[in-house]
């Protein structure tokens, strides 16, 4: 089986897709919400990065993230966010999952897909491009008619691209089928400046 290699590039800007084990829809419960935020906000502290954009839906989730320009290690990222999660809530969510042998081994609990879908953007066009899918995301999973049905938020990055001009000023994009996350997630100053560098 061939060896899968992520690319890594400090200061670059990457798109992510995360899934929950067996797509379980337990994301947009008010514990989950509560508990990835307040996860995602911990690994910023101490592993600074930008979300550019985000959106929340009950089996996965997307996201833009810039990082440092001295740092290109999102998937230490990434594994910090899932694992607090799990802690915080794992024994409290309740999911019927199986089990596997691998994970037995690996002391895995079953609230995440071990694996996340990564893609480092490239340009403006590239840029825009996910930002309108996140955008859009809510609506292709039926979750609402129109984007603006849902709570979207969009990060300064927006406003300097000059994308989505008729949405607010403030904060990131997110959008879910229960909004209260959104109201909550990430509104607080950004803790690194935006950036607009991509590396071809």
């Amino acid at each position: 089986m061939a060896e899968y290699r992520r690319e890594y590039c400090q200061g670059a800007t990457y798109f992510f897709t995360q899934v929950t084990c067996d797509r379980q829809p337990w994301l947009c419960d008010d514990m989950a919400r509560v508990a990835l935020r307040q996860a995602i906000e911990k690994v910023r502290r101490k592993r600074p990065f930008q979300i550019d954009a985000f959106v929340l839906l009950p089996d996965h989730f997307h996201c833009l993230w810039t990082l440092p320009e001295n740092d290109g290690d999102f998937s230490t990222r990434m594994r910090l966010v899932k694992s607090d999660v799990t802690r915080s809530i794992g024994d409290r969510l309740n999911l019927e999952t199986r089990t596997t042998p691998s994970r037995e081994a690996r002391r895995e609990r079953n609230l995440w897909q071990r694996r996340f879908w990564e893609h480092r953007v490239r340009d403006e066009q590239e840029f825009a491009a996910y930002c309108d899918y996140i955008h859009i995301n809510s609506v292709k999973h039926e979750l609402c008619k129109l984007p603006t049905e849902a709570m979207v938020k969009r990060s300064s990055v927006y406003s300097k691209r000059h994308l989505f001009p008729q949405l607010g000023q403030v904060g990131c994009v997110a959008a879910s089928i229960n909004n209260r996350f959104c109201r909550q997630m990430l509104t607080s100053p950004q803790r690194t400046a935006p950036t607009n560098k991509f590396h071809p």
